[in-house]
């Protein structure tokens, strides 16, 4: 099975345009939320997915319902596993075309005063040094594919200040610097680097948010979740299989001019 896109031409008529083959995908924290859902999504497309997670049992339950599905356990902040786990993907899928950078952890919710140093150096360990380990690790792969893709996960919080998340907050605008400069040292060999920054996703992450929220604020978690959805124009949580399709047409060959961009997918938000 080949992913293949719609283009609607003048007139209303519409045809399959654009379409990308079997393609070698990684996907880091593959085994719930949305790295779960992208990997689900490449799947079915016919894709050879490679995922890797610190949750063992995720794994498991992945590996039971996408046949085929490689797997590994891997600490996207530990720079040994993350060298051996690249390796061991780019040798079972026999290169690696796609890169998904989706691992990250959300820290506490906190004002920066009250901070433990400790905690903003954690979220920064995965989110940002994991990213760039990984990528690193990838790259020389990446570049024999031809046509290698990066997808970074950013974040709204990558696009706004956010109170009471400075290390996240900071750790996703990183990311949005990386994509950018990734994209022109890799263009030279074809490769493209986007950034996803998704909004408020609905699913259990969400959930644990906004209780850290209304911990924080003393407020209901109805009444955060109503604040939360106030500052964006379609009134819902992002689902994150329309995430994962952001990233299977990223990696498409109908994206194949789309570089150093970072796509919101986020309900029009205007504030984090």
């Amino acid at each position: 099975m080949r992913h293949e896109f719609l283009r609607v031409e003048r007139g209303g008529r519409g045809r399959l345009d654009y379409t990308c083959g079997m393609k070698k995908v990684l996907v880091t924290a593959g085994a719930s939320g949305i790295g779960l859902a992208i990997a689900r999504a490449f799947h079915a497309g016919g894709d050879r997915v490679y995922i890797c997670d610190i949750d063992l049992p995720g794994l498991e339950r992945a590996a039971d319902a996408m046949p085929g599905l490689l797997t590994r356990r891997c600490n996207i902040g530990d720079r040994e596993e993350i060298a051996a786990m690249v390796a061991d993907a780019a040798a079972r899928l026999d290169g690696l075309d796609v890169l998904v950078n989706n691992a990250g952890i959300g820290g506490p919710t906190k004002p920066v005063q009250d901070l433990d140093p400790a905690d903003w150096d954690a979220v920064l360990k995965v989110n940002l040094t994991g990213t760039f380990d990984v990528t690193r690790h990838a790259i020389a792969h990446l570049i024999r594919s031809g046509s290698g893709v990066v997808i970074n996960m950013s974040s709204a919080a990558g696009r706004f200040g956010y109170a009471n998340r400075s290390p996240y907050s900071a750790s996703k605008w990183a990311l949005i610097g990386f994509t950018k400069t990734l994209s022109m040292e890799l263009g030279e060999h074809g490769i493209r680097v986007n950034a996803i920054a998704p909004g408020a996703v609905a699913g259990e992450r969400a959930e644990r948010v906004f209780q850290g929220r209304a911990q924080a604020t003393g407020k209901s978690i109805e009444e955060v979740k109503r604040a939360a959805m106030a500052g964006q124009s379609l009134k819902a949580l992002v689902d994150p299989d329309d995430i994962a399709a952001l990233a299977v047409f990223l990696a498409s060959d109908a994206a194949k001019s789309i570089s150093g961009q970072v796509l919101p997918i986020d309900g029009d938000m205007q504030r984090a």
